[in-house]
């Protein structure tokens, strides 16, 4: 008789942020995906793996690469931009400001003209934010990012894109929650908790007031299935470090 196979550990707060940005990618078809950082990376590669098999992933420059950096296929820079123009890719972005309607900054903190701390500039965020769609990932939730009024808008959030026609901000993934902009106005709200976490923590870690979902308690975020954990923690990440991606609390 064969042993059974002993339960697994229950999931980790990284291993719910995996799977809270593979979401992004659900239904999404075939978009070319292209995560920045190592969680979103775990997303999207996840999401291909199961229920998002038509996903594009690229190894960053010039290839067309399966889950496992196996290559697939040659994405020349013309069909790259014909992609990024037409609404055919979504990104996950970080931000080192967001606020409540998604604008992003991740230009500089403080007058532009003199700023206090200078970052990356605003980079392909102006074109990615109205051509496609675009999503964030914060490891570490905080009232420094989560501002009432980004320093410089470098990322375009809802409140100066309309007419757009390809812009969208599905979701804000971070270490506590998920967020979207699901409201009349289009401002920021709690989608769903991380286990362990609480709407007042996180509303304490946000500069701005946070929609929350009316009717009843804000939901949690999915639990992974055990396939899904099995992919996590022995094909996509088994040197384990997802848990290093997230901010220490």
């Amino acid at each position: 008789m064969t042993a059974a196979r002993p339960p697994l550990p229950a999931p980790s707060r990284s291993e719910y942020c995996v799977i809270a940005c593979a979401e992004a990618w659900r239904g999404a078809g075939e978009v070319l995906a292209s995560p920045m950082g190592l969680i979103p990376s775990l997303g999207a590669r996840l999401a291909r793996c199961t229920f998002s098999p038509d996903l594009l992933l690229t190894d960053g420059e010039a290839l067309l690469v399966g889950p496992g950096g196996e290559v697939e296929g040659w994405l020349p820079y013309r069909r790259h931009l014909t992609m990024v123009t037409g609404g055919r890719r979504h990104v996950m972005m970080g931000a080192s400001q967001l606020d409540r309607h998604g604008n992003q900054n991740i230009s500089c903190i403080g007058d532009w003209a003199r700023p206090a701390r200078q970052l990356l500039g605003v980079r392909g965020a102006p074109v990615n934010t109205l051509n496609h769609p675009v999503s964030y990932w914060v490891p570490r939730h905080s009232a420094r990012v989560f501002v009432e009024k980004v320093d410089m808008v470098s990322g375009v959030g809802y409140d100066r894109a309309r007419g757009a026609r390809f812009h969208r901000v599905p979701r804000v993934v971070t270490d506590l929650g998920v967020l979207d902009f699901e409201t009349p106005d289009r401002s920021m709200r709690l989608a769903s908790l991380h286990p362990g976490v609480t709407v007042e923590q996180v509303r304490e870690a946000t500069g701005f007031p946070l929609a929350v979902p009316g009717g009843g308690p804000v939901p949690y975020t999915r639990e992974p299935t055990a396939e899904e954990l099995r992919l996590v923690r022995e094909v996509l990440d088994p040197d384990g470090r997802r848990d290093r991606g997230i901010g220490a609390r």
